[in-house]
């Protein structure tokens, strides 16, 4: 791997530091994403839309490894999240489908992912190591994308008439 490429990586915030943090890495030169989600909040008078983070207590830094220093010492970060011993790095992929996600929905549920029947998933051992499966489930009117390096499933309700059968 060339050393100075750009990978995106996952770091914790402290609690409700995300847009803070974000913020210092951009003034550091350091881009940064934070994704957030509309919500509808209801005070005693009124109803009103607000920006809250989508991922609570994380901020994306698209970096070279050896800049990590860098994004450690800002201030409200608390370390990169740890795949396997070394920080995770993000698909970018992965970051344009939160991206797009968030552009076409509002009130957006960022759910952990827990292991269940009809997950895609990688078998880590025996004679079919390394192999994937994907199955389809449907979950009525929803729709569901995965953003595995995060071990998070976006989920916003869609209108069944956007939705059709794939010949697949």
């Amino acid at each position: 791997m060339h050393s100075s490429e750009k990978n995106w990586y996952a770091v914790y915030t402290k609690p409700r530091w995300e847009k803070k943090v974000h913020s210092r890495l951009e003034e550091k030169g350091i881009e940064a994403y934070s994704p957030l989600n509309r919500v509808r909040k209801k005070w005693s008078d009124r109803l009103k839309w607000v920006e809250e983070p989508l991922f609570k207590s994380y901020v994306f830094v698209k970096i070279a490894e050896e800049d990590g220093a860098r994004v450690r010492t800002v201030d409200g970060v608390v370390n990169f999240v740890y795949w396997l011993g070394k920080p995770a790095i993000i698909k970018s992929i992965e970051i344009e489908a939160i991206r797009k996600f968030l552009n076409e929905y509002d009130e957006v549920v960022a759910e952990p992912l827990e292991l269940a029947k009809n997950m895609k998933v990688k078998i880590r051992g025996g004679a079919l190591m390394d192999k994937e499966g994907k199955v389809i489930q449907v979950f009525n009117n929803k729709v569901q994308v995965v953003i595995e390096s995060i071990g998070y499933a976006l989920v916003a309700v869609i209108n069944k008439s956007n939705i059709s059968m794939s010949r697949k």
